[in-house]
């Protein structure tokens, strides 16, 4: 019996001991009734694209976790609900529009502290960078697509165009047609640049002083005026441009992404309706979207894009009215239509749904001989230019650039930067302004500038150039005009000459 309770004792013994070492031992593991059980948490979709002008997209959530949280890292997706609870949920996405010209990303993510995070990805379309609504639609009666006499692509309608000449200070005017001194157009000015060697014409136009400031209409008897000019040169068998030009600025002095959205909202205004008045017109139109828009070297990367959508704009407005619209041949203006910025910096162009129907627009004035009049701290006014035409007695106004070897070079960039891919280049304006001077100063400067001009149109037109003199029609010193359109006559028969022998 004493053995037998000793056994009971060790037995006992020896269990309590393992107990004992059992509940000391070192197990990390923690019961599974301790746990966080990990709760579902699912979408029926993980990935919305958006289209430009915005639209709303539902997403159903089902967990069964008791919260959850939905957010957007991008102010342009709205939510209708931020949280929701167990069970099955619904939350409508809606994008904003995108009003810029590049497409945009964002993520929404749905999250819970019982659950892992899912993430939904979101893209949109890029925008035209207009702002819908600011100004009403003016596109309200598009037509059918009309090829009938629109059959020359940029290229071919180039070659068409042998010289250009320029009705300036006068439908761009502020205030009205005459304001700056020049009579109005008639036809008989136009016969007259016809027969004097020009066979196309471009009508720089003021818009913005004849629109509505609220509603960006432009005045019907502003637009009949315009169409009549046309119609004067398309009677004569000249082509046309018409373009929106300096016009107070709205457009030139803005390529900034402060005013973008408000500058393509007019620019699509104005041309709707521009497109639509002159419509009918056949291929010997032209349409130009700007004049001069100021883009600086210090800031051309940033400022480009924005061009480039003023650019965009216009085209699309352009072929939105439809009609022999559809076909039209437009213009582009590069950087300041400066040529060592566009050559640099205008390195795509805006899209067109029709192919080879688009050419650029640059301008040459090398300023110290073509506009300066009055000798300045860093520089000296050039009266002379070209070879063999440099004063041996007024040498501080010999050029030291500008000559002949620079416009080879220029010239030679737009061949190769546009011509040369089959897209004309415009020389919207030059010309060199005839100087206050006397006796053998005077005889050589305008021998000088009779050089420049010959040589001028004679490259442009061996690159592939378009030449357009530019003619302000006030007469005078420091003036460049051709015709005296008080009586319909040749006023500079000189540099009129030069421009003609530039041609042979």
């Amino acid at each position: 019996m004493k053995n037998e309770i000793k056994k009971m004792k060790l037995l006992l013994f020896s269990c309590c001991a393992f107990l004992t070492l059992t509940s000391c031992s070192s197990d990390d593991s923690t019961p599974d009734e301790v746990k966080t059980e990990t709760k579902t948490l699912t979408t029926d979709i993980n990935k919305i694209d958006f289209v430009a002008k915005g639209n709303a997209a539902s997403v159903t959530v089902t967990t069964e976790a008791k919260t959850w949280n939905i957010a957007s890292d991008v102010a342009w997706i709205q939510l209708s609900k931020t949280s929701g609870t167990k069970g099955t949920g619904l939350v409508t996405l809606t994008a904003v529009e995108n009003t810029t010209t590049v497409a945009r990303t964002g993520t929404v993510t749905l999250s819970s502290s019982e659950a892992a995070s899912i993430q939904i990805a979101v893209t949109q379309a890029a925008g035209t960078g207009v702002v819908a609504g600011l100004y009403p639609s003016y596109n309200t009666n598009p037509i059918a697509d009309d090829a009938t006499g629109m059959g020359s692509t940029a290229v071919q309608l180039a070659a068409k165009i042998k010289m250009g000449w320029n009705i300036g200070n006068t439908l761009e005017a502020t205030g009205s047609e005459t304001a700056w001194g020049n009579p109005k157009v008639t036809k008989a000015l136009i016969d007259l640049v016809k027969a004097n060697g020009f066979n196309a014409i471009r009508i720089p136009c003021a818009w913005n002083q004849y629109a509505n400031a609220s509603t960006a209409q432009i005045n019907a008897t502003w637009l009949a005026r315009v169409k009549e000019v046309v119609q004067y040169c398309v009677d004569n068998d000249m082509y046309v441009i018409v373009n929106i030009h300096w016009d107070g600025g709205w457009l030139e002095k803005n390529i900034t992404a402060d005013k973008k959205d408000a500058v393509n909202a007019k620019q699509k205004a104005f041309w709707e309706q521009i497109a639509t008045t002159l419509r009918d017109f056949d291929e010997h139109l032209i349409f130009a979207s700007a004049n001069e828009p100021e883009v600086l070297k210090e800031t051309a990367a940033t400022q480009m894009p924005i061009l480039l959508s003023y650019h965009q704009t216009f085209i699309d407005a352009v072929r939105s009215t439809g009609g022999k619209n559809a076909y039209r041949n437009l213009i582009v203006q590069g950087p300041s239509t400066d040529i060592e910025l566009t050559n640099k910096w205008m390195t795509t162009l805006p899209t067109d749904k029709v192919a080879n129907r688009m050419m650029a627009e640059v301008h040459f004035y090398p300023y110290q001989f073509c506009l300066m009049d009055k000798d300045a701290d860093w520089g000296k006014m050039f009266y002379y230019w070209g070879e063999g035409n440099h004063s041996t007695t007024d040498t501080t106004h010999n050029p030291t650039w500008g000559e002949e070897a620079d416009v080879d070079k220029f010239f030679l960039s737009m061949k190769t930067q546009f011509v040369d891919k089959g897209i004309p280049v415009i020389l919207g304006e030059f010309g060199a302004i005839r100087r206050d001077l006397t006796g053998d100063a005077l005889t050589l400067h305008l021998k000088s500038r009779a050089a420049f001009l010959k040589y001028v149109v004679k490259q442009s037109k061996a690159n592939g150039m378009i030449p357009f003199y530019w003619d302000a029609g006030n007469l005078g010193v420091n003036t460049m005009s051709l015709f005296d359109r008080s009586n319909n006559t040749v006023f500079d028969q000189q540099a009129l000459t030069a421009l003609q022998d530039g041609l042979k």
